[in-house]
């Protein structure tokens, strides 16, 4: 059993202090959070220690679970690495790219386990999807919110799009040719409206869009590849996949038959639904991180996936800011 302790209890901290609490190979020490008032709160919720200082809880655990503010990632998972703390840290891993360097030669030098919560590549839907990617060469996905003042002081980028990114950079195995980006500033003053569009070595073309100021939440991303395509939808958890392959009479696939014309015969046109199991993603993540530290296998999402997820997402900011960025 690890001992493990949570740094941050707002929104996203309550679920994983629940989360915690469901996996018996972890024992909860405690959090910590500095509003006194909110710490109190949860402490009678949860029934779980509030510490009054943060080296104080670093000190008493094995396993340290950053879900604070993302300007603050920094100072708490530098602290905790440098305890030679296991670290589980919620995205985007740091706010800055010299950041996220420092963080990984810190890591290194502590030689300890460090994972990123890009809690997307544990959606159910997603895992079920895994098995049937070959190569996608068109990626299209729209992370869409409706407005909620938290996460407003980064850019759309950084608090939605950068899940997309993430998803992308796992399925794509190529290097980055071209990246062109817009985005717009509605409500806050950084992009709440952002188009980027990701051009990789092998021809693969990924166009993705985020927005916190949307009528409704939308959160689905979209394989086109060589016969076939793969719709994921992270917000509902269920999973699409259209097939185009010989005709088979036997199949018990829904589908139907087209003639391609021109003598080149005809294609079954077939319409698939996997099951997708359902799971809780923050669970799972925090279940795998405890399988890394005590296997001493490499975790799901490394520190080095959320260094090469940041820095994507710090390019495409750099695209909007050099080009179209406007504030209404």
């Amino acid at each position: 059993m690890l001992k493990i302790g949570v740094l941050g209890a707002g929104h996203l901290g309550k679920i994983h202090l629940k989360c915690i609490q469901e996996i018996p190979a972890y024992q909860l020490v405690g959090f910590f959070d500095p509003d006194e008032n909110n710490a109190q709160q949860v402490e009678d919720e949860f029934g779980v220690q509030k510490w009054e200082t943060l080296d104080g809880l670093i000190d008493a655990v094995d396993v340290v679970d950053i879900v604070t503010p993302t300007i603050s990632h920094f100072e708490c998972a530098s602290r905790s690495l440098k305890k030679c703390r296991h670290v589980f840290i919620e995205k985007p891993i740091v706010t800055t790219l010299e950041e996220a360097r420092h963080l990984i030669k810190i890591a290194g030098e502590a030689n300890v386990k460090v994972q990123v919560g890009h809690v997307e590549r544990f959606n159910p839907a997603f895992l079920a999807a895994e098995p049937s990617f070959d190569r996608p060469m068109f990626i299209e996905s729209h992370r869409l919110a409706q407005f909620n003042p938290r996460g407003t002081d980064v850019p759309v980028i950084l608090d939605l799009m950068i899940h997309d990114i993430d998803i992308v950079l796992s399925v794509v195995k190529s290097n980055i040719k071209k990246i062109s980006a817009s985005g717009v500033a509605v409500l806050s003053d950084t992009p709440d409206i952002a188009n980027a569009r990701i051009e990789f070595d092998n021809g693969c073309v990924a166009n993705l869009t985020a927005s916190r100021i949307s009528l409704k939440n939308m959160r689905k991303s979209r394989f086109f590849q060589r016969n076939a395509y793969i719709s994921v939808d992270f917000l509902k958890k269920e999973l699409e996949i259209v097939r185009i392959a010989d005709v088979d009479q036997n199949t018990d696939l829904q589908g139907f038959i087209v003639d391609l014309g021109q003598g080149k015969g005809t294609r079954q046109i077939l319409f698939d639904k996997p099951e997708v199991v359902p799971s809780n993603a923050i669970k799972s993540e925090l279940d795998s991180f405890y399988s890394a530290i005590v296997n001493n296998t490499v975790p799901p999402v490394t520190i080095n996936d959320g260094y090469l997820a940041l820095e994507v997402a710090h390019r495409i900011i750099e695209k909007i800011n050099q080009g179209s960025f406007k504030i209404f």
